[in-house]
């Protein structure tokens, strides 16, 4: 029980390692979105992609070591959680100590990650805002005004100035 406890601690500090890892590429994603590098946003998220597998393989792995540790306490596997864990271990305060640090710092770094990555929404959503807005006044800028023109029955014909605006002969 004791290695499984030591992996678990093991898996739990990388995984916080590799989420402190996601946080500053997510910073430098910030700038990135604000200075409109596109080049550098697809290096960045090439890397966070890289590193999304990573973490995915420590899951994988502190779910394996949760498993195990469940079958040598005898509890179901489906259930049996880091906070189960803790519970486990009220009569070994230090070991229990030690957990909840790790998972509390755990939480604080994912916090941090929901924060940073909402930030980088809105900026995208901002950009994706700004976007349509160019392309709603480059539209506008191409259709030429309508003309004061009206028929006989005093209606406005709809006619159009031509495309250049200016009707001057040389």
């Amino acid at each position: 029980m004791a290695s499984l406890m030591d992996d678990l601690k093991e898996v739990l500090t990388k995984e916080d390692e590799q989420y402190q890892a996601l946080i500053a590429l997510s910073e430098e994603k910030k700038e990135v979105l604000i200075k409109a590098d596109v080049q550098r946003l697809e290096q960045i998220t090439a890397t966070e992609q890289e590193q999304t597998d990573v973490l995915h393989q420590y899951e994988v792995r502190r779910r394996s070591v949760l498993k195990d540790m469940a079958e040598v306490l005898g509890k179901n596997a489906d259930d049996f959680t880091v906070e189960v864990m803790i519970e486990s271990l009220e009569s070994q305060p230090e070991e229990q100590k030690r957990l909840i640090e790790l998972r509390d710092r755990l939480r604080e770094t994912l916090r941090r990650m929901v924060e940073i990555n909402t930030q980088n929404q809105i900026l995208i959503q901002q950009a994706l805002e700004m976007v349509e807005f160019d392309l709603t006044l480059l539209r506008s800028m191409r259709q030429a005004p309508e003309t004061a023109n009206y028929n006989k029955s005093a209606c406005n014909t709809g006619d159009l100035l031509g495309s250049s605006g200016f009707d001057a002969k040389q």
